[in-house]
């Protein structure tokens, strides 16, 4: 089995965005030349997440309405009594969770029709990290 690895790294300009990253994933994918296996892509902090689904605007705005409904910004987390501010952050990004494992096979993601890979972040405004870890034959 071989692996490569390789970083991205986001620097959002909003407290929270969705970034469809599928075709640095693709890129990666084909720079490996690994071709059937598996990509893991990771979001290496405990504020941001990674996911897939459709890219549609429309759902987008959904997730986040959503997210921000289960996870609302307050005041009162307990998390706030350390100095941070960002308790809702943490939550959102548990609801999202922080990597997907995605099969590659021919060397290509193997998706249904309207799968794309996203990169979630609720807390930004900084460097933030995600692993790209492709693994196989």
């Amino acid at each position: 089995m071989r692996f490569h690895t390789e970083y991205l790294v986001f620097h959002t300009r909003k407290h929270r965005a969705y970034i469809h990253i599928t075709p640095q994933i693709e890129a990666i994918v084909t720079k490996s030349g690994i071709k059937d296996g598996m990509v893991l892509v990771s979001a290496m902090h405990i504020t941001a997440g990674v996911y897939v689904n459709d890219d549609e605007s429309g759902l987008i705005e959904d997730i986040d309405q959503w997210l921000e409904k289960l996870a609302p910004f307050r005041e009162n987390y307990h998390h706030h009594d350390t100095g941070e501010n960002n308790g809702d952050s943490h939550l959102k990004a548990l609801l999202i969770h922080h990597q997907v494992l995605v099969p590659i096979t021919a060397g290509k993601l193997d998706f249904g029709p309207w799968q794309r890979i996203f990169y979630a972040e609720f807390d930004g405004q900084r460097d933030k990290r995600v692993i790209v870890k492709v693994m196989g034959e």
